[in-house]
């Protein structure tokens, strides 16, 4: 005889069937929530909804049921692809995000490269003009001391 018990789980309840107190799925689908229950019952069936949780200790057994059911509802709503149509969307995201962080990678090389070119030309004309400024003070005879003030790290950075 089925009892009219209201406590019983939404999986007993679709079942109709009496929920005993060990009830391994009165957890994860709740007599609040019955179209859980429904959706998950539709895509594994119940004896497998009931075997799959049993094997798993108990700490990953919510984590299962909620795994499952995101799995059915997204079976009901694409019978060919299911989950397989979101990941691969999700994959198809990372693929280009991987590209755009190679791409500014690339532009970030090419700004420091640019950098470097434009300091090195920079010290070639920094050295040039010491040189020409060495020349000229040896041949106006000026000497040691504008060669010192020349060495001077304030005046060549």
């Amino acid at each position: 005889m089925i009892s009219n018990n209201p406590t019983r789980c939404a999986a007993c309840r679709f079942l109709r069937r009496r929920c005993p107190q060990d009830c391994v799925l009165a957890p994860y689908f709740p007599s609040s929530n019955p179209e859980r229950f429904a959706c998950v019952h539709k895509i594994f069936g119940a004896g497998n909804i009931t075997k799959m949780l049993e094997q798993l200790p108990v700490h990953l057994r919510e984590a299962a049921a909620d795994s499952m059911f995101y799995e059915a509802s997204l079976r009901v709503e694409d019978p060919v692809y299911g989950c397989v149509r979101i990941i691969s969307q999700l994959q198809h995201h990372i693929l280009e995000a991987q590209s755009e962080i190679l791409k500014t990678n690339g532009q970030i090389a090419s700004y420091i490269a640019q950098q470097q070119l434009q300091q090195q030309q920079q010290n070639v004309v920094d050295g040039a003009s010491y040189q020409q400024d060495m020349q000229i003070s040896e041949y106006l005879g000026v000497g040691s001391d504008v060669q010192t003030l020349a060495n001077d790290s304030y005046f060549h950075p």
